[in-house]
């Protein structure tokens, strides 16, 4: 492993959030962008990307304990890991011989827009991939909850949440899935406590039966193991559980799926773990979220001041649910 960021130590309860294919995002600013032409940079700034990643970054500034945990390497993982590090994010990354991918942000077009190039992923080998198992299961022994988001790179199977759902159950630790396609389905076999479906990650390898705008079917998710599905849409959130559905939104930002505060998904995301890991009810599970993923600002920060003034104004009503049982 190399030297230089501080890694996590063990012994006290964390939070484990687990990015397979992290990226250096890398910020270009420019005065104008030229095709076939030069283009000198003003300035540059790096920050560690990754669905995960963004989550971890959230509940950390939160208060809670967590671990960011993956594959990173390279120069570009090392920075990453840096990175974090600087944010205050402990990190304990499973090394690769590849380099992590990068994601070039080219900004200085007269309209605003940004241009953007991103890399492919590494190759993961059959080697990495067990060793990554084998750091995972070492972090259940001190976990409260883990986190599996994001895309898989190149070279892992597609059953990879999976198997690491199934080591998180046995060391008796609930899992929160935040995935999309193929990954999403294997993991979801494995029962984990909580899925987020991501209708952006479909790959094709299996249909994602629809629940409207290309919203995954929380029924179908339900049924194929979730213990609950959590759905972000127009900027209302449902919640589906075994025996209760609810909506959650802003009621002053306009009635539901009419425009007002963005909900940012990875700070819904952060939100919702703490009430997974500490058995919260669903109504207070999703007024934390709401009120945290509206506060979440574009870069990724909470303005925790925001989030005390939105939080007494969010709204979760239950819902009719034909398939669930009349109590609980």
């Amino acid at each position: 492993m190399p030297q230089g960021a501080p890694e996590a130590s063990g012994g006290h309860r964390v939070i484990v959030t687990v990015t397979l294919n992290p990226a250096l995002h890398v910020g270009y600013e420019a005065e104008r962008v030229r095709l076939a032409g030069a283009n000198p940079v003003s300035r540059v700034s790096y920050r560690a990307g990754g669905r995960g990643l963004a989550v971890a970054r959230v509940l950390h500034t939160f208060g809670h304990d967590v671990v960011a945990a993956g594959l990173a390497g390279g120069a570009s993982g090392d920075m990453i890991r840096a990175e974090l590090a600087r944010a205050g994010v402990a990190t304990q990354f499973t090394w690769i011989s590849g380099e992590s991918r990068r994601v070039v942000e080219v900004s200085g077009h007269p309209s605003g827009a940004i241009t953007t190039f991103c890399e492919p992923a590494p190759y993961i080998t059959t080697e990495e991939l067990g060793r990554l198992a084998a750091d995972y299961r070492s972090l259940m022994a001190d976990a409260t909850a883990a986190v599996l988001s994001g895309s898989l790179p190149a070279g892992l199977p597609a059953e990879t949440y999976g198997s690491l759902a199934t080591y998180a159950a046995e060391a008796g630790v609930p899992v929160v899935l935040d995935a999309g396609g193929s990954a999403l389905w294997h993991g979801v076999s494995r029962r984990p406590a909580l899925v987020i479906p991501d209708p952006e990650a479909e790959d094709g390898q299996r249909p994602m039966p629809a629940g409207g705008h290309g919203i995954p079917d929380p029924a179908a998710l339900m049924a194929g193991g979730a213990g609950a599905v959590a759905v972000l849409s127009d900027r209302v959130v449902r919640a589906v559980t075994a025996t209760r559905e609810w909506r959650a939104w802003l009621p002053h930002s306009g009635a539901p799926g009419q425009r007002g505060l963005s909900l940012s998904r990875d700070a819904l995301v952060a939100g919702l773990i703490p009430g997974v890991a500490l058995g919260w009810s669903w109504p207070d599970m999703l007024r934390h979220a709401v009120a945290l993923a509206a506060a979440a600002q574009p870069t990724g920060e909470v303005d925790l001041d925001a989030y005390e003034v939105l939080l007494p104004g969010i709204a979760v009503d239950p819902v009719e649910c034909s398939g669930c049982h009349p109590d609980g």
